[in-house]
């Protein structure tokens, strides 16, 4: 099998430590989070741990789509990265990709970068309100969000758990992850409420990003809110949706 790599420069002297992590990632590292879909794990670099996220291998139409035609979801992880540091958003510092192919098919890849010790996610402002400063914190967010839409990026997987939060003392920094579904392009305002769809279910969460977003745009609140809360509302029933079909097709397959 073929091996292709990239590393970031200032990591190129590393390169047999990450050559090893990887050929080993199977029986190395210390697993991190949810490991229903993709391996995640963390090794020590010197004095630094880093991320290594393993993509499983895709369907056989996506291993002829990603060998011909479409970049790697480490390969866009890692451009997507790099393309945000140029314009100051935070993301953890991008390290390498490699990926694996046979003469047809694509196979494995590997998304590597530093790990952010953050003190909580978006995810933790939905379940905990007794979170200190957790209204500050939220429309803090929200200007974060503001400022990804003012310089045309959509996060398409702008969801809970992808966005880590530093506190700071109050000088809050946000880090996105999951980068491997983005775009870079003007946005226009039905797109940048949209953008907030999977964030929550909470209606007073809702209000208070809705309050935020409009302080920062102009726009006006009512209609930012109506449109940013019909969206999340959409949302919720379509995913509870795809829930019950599958509770449905796997009743009938067990039947």
């Amino acid at each position: 099998m073929k091996q292709f790599e990239v590393i970031q420069d200032e990591f190129l002297g590393d390169k047999p430590f990450l050559d090893d992590i990887i050929d080993g990632f199977d029986s190395k590292g210390i697993p991190f989070g949810n490991q229903d879909r993709n391996s995640l794990k963390l090794f020590k670099l010197e004095n630094q741990t880093i991320n290594v996220k393993s993509f499983k291998v895709p369907n056989l139409v996506n291993q002829i789509a990603y060998k011909f035609f479409r970049k790697s979801k480490a390969q866009r992880s890692f451009e997507y990265a790099n393309k945000l540091k140029t314009f100051g958003i935070g993301t953890p510092q991008p390290i390498a990709y490699y990926e694996f192919e046979t003469p047809f098919l694509f196979k494995k890849s590997y998304y590597i970068s530093a790990q952010v010790n953050d003190d909580l996610t978006y995810r933790e402002l939905t379940t905990d309100f007794d979170i200190p400063n957790h209204e500050a914190i939220l429309r803090a967010f929200t200007r974060f969000t503001y400022e990804l839409h003012d310089k045309g990026i959509h996060f398409l997987d702008h969801s809970p758990g992808n966005t880590l939060i530093e506190l700071n003392g109050g000088d809050y920094k946000f880090y996105l992850v999951d980068l491997n579904r983005m775009e870079f392009k003007p946005l226009n305002f039905e797109t940048r409420i949209k953008n907030f769809a999977r964030l929550t279910t909470h209606k007073s969460m809702v209000e208070v990003m809705s309050d935020e977003y409009a302080k920062c745009s102009g726009e006006d609140y009512n209609k930012i809110f109506n449109l940013m809360w019909s969206e999340t509302e959409a949302f919720q029933e379509k995913y509870h949706r795809k829930i019950r079909l599958k509770k449905k097709l796997k009743f009938w397959k067990s039947a």
